[in-house]
């Protein structure tokens, strides 16, 4: 059956290989800063997730699945990080999620089940060095999903994927040449870093029928790094 798929932030990196994957089977819709590179076949909304209210688009009566992409990578070691860099991470990666999901409850309750699918980072799980902000932001994300998972179902699921260091326009800083890429990969057991695919392949899986039995879940995709120790 086909479903109208919204995706916040699509145009690009991991949210652009959701679309791709979703695109011929499903009515997929993204809202976004930027449209560049975005198929025709897929119906673009120019929408800030920062500043734009997501009731004012003229989207489909029922939305069938949503996918919150916009994000933040702010490493850095916490003397460095001002209160208002931490109020900056959490507006973009929280706040906005939450008016955007507050201002589509009615879509979403239109739909025979919808599911909504947030990131949150491996950090969350396991404590990471220069990770205090993005690890606060997104742990949010997490107790606020378990939460409303609880307080929708059955009527829509709510899951999180966390990933690891993805290869993706977001972290380019991080992985922008081969020896950083080398690095990056011996820190997982599988010596790999994420490609937007991997992540890609769970998000499209939980927007599926295939998931229907699963809410309230956080997914690791991180190449084993929060639960394996093989080095």
């Amino acid at each position: 059956m086909q479903k109208n798929i919204l995706l916040i932030g699509g145009s690009y990196g991991i949210g652009a290989a959701i679309a791709d994957n979703l695109k011929k089977d499903h009515n997929v819709i993204i809202a976004s800063r930027s449209n560049e590179n975005i198929p025709k076949v897929i119906k673009h909304h120019s929408f800030d997730a920062l500043t734009d209210d997501i009731s004012k688009l003229d989207l489909p009566e029922k939305i069938d699945g949503l996918v919150y992409c916009p994000g933040s990578i702010n490493l850095k070691p916490f003397k460095m990080m001002s209160p208002e860099t931490f109020h900056e991470d959490m507006e973009l990666n929280f706040h906005s999620l939450v008016r955007i999901v507050h201002g589509l409850l009615p879509k979403l309750k239109n739909a025979e089940q919808a599911s909504i699918v947030f990131f949150s980072t491996v950090a969350v799980k396991v404590g990471m060095p220069f990770h205090t902000s993005v690890a606060a932001s997104k742990g949010a994300i997490e107790g606020f999903a378990k939460a409303l998972a609880a307080e929708y179902a059955p009527n829509f699921r709510v899951n999180v994927i966390a990933p690891s260091l993805t290869d993706s326009p977001l972290a380019s800083k991080l992985l922008n040449n081969d020896a950083k890429k080398e690095k990056m990969a011996e820190r997982h057991p599988l010596k790999k870093v994420g490609a937007t695919k991997d992540i890609a392949a769970m998000a499209s899986f939980l927007l599926n029928d295939e998931s229907k039995w699963i809410t309230g879940q956080v997914f690791g995709v991180d190449g084993g790094l929060s639960t394996l120790n093989v080095n």
